[in-house]
């Protein structure tokens, strides 16, 4: 972050966060006051909110994942039915237009 550049050359992907939290701390009085750019900043740096969060989704796929198993479906079909990323919002909406025709 010193040089101001990134790996390849130009502006580093949270450059643009440090440069509001660095304009917040050099004009306010007190520190705390630039708490919400210090987050944002560390955020950009680390994804930690980020990464909290997809691991949530997962947990929650995981555990109804496993809510349809002891319900007695097969774990083929519940793999089948969709992934984290999906959501089954789109076979849902697959299913709705086989429905429809």
């Amino acid at each position: 972050m010193a040089s101001g550049f990134g790996f390849h050359g130009g502006v580093p992907r949270c450059f643009a966060f440090w440069q509001e939290f660095s304009k917040c701390y050099a004009s306010s009085d007190v520190p705390g006051q630039c708490k919400p750019q210090a987050e944002d900043y560390f955020e950009c740096l680390h994804h930690t909110n980020e990464i909290a969060r997809a691991k949530a989704i997962k947990a929650e796929f995981v555990r109804k994942a496993e809510h349809q198993v002891h319900e007695g479906r097969k774990a083929a079909d519940i793999l089948a039915d969709g992934v984290i990323v999906g959501v089954g919002l789109i076979q849902r909406s697959q299913d709705e237009a086989a429905q429809k025709k």
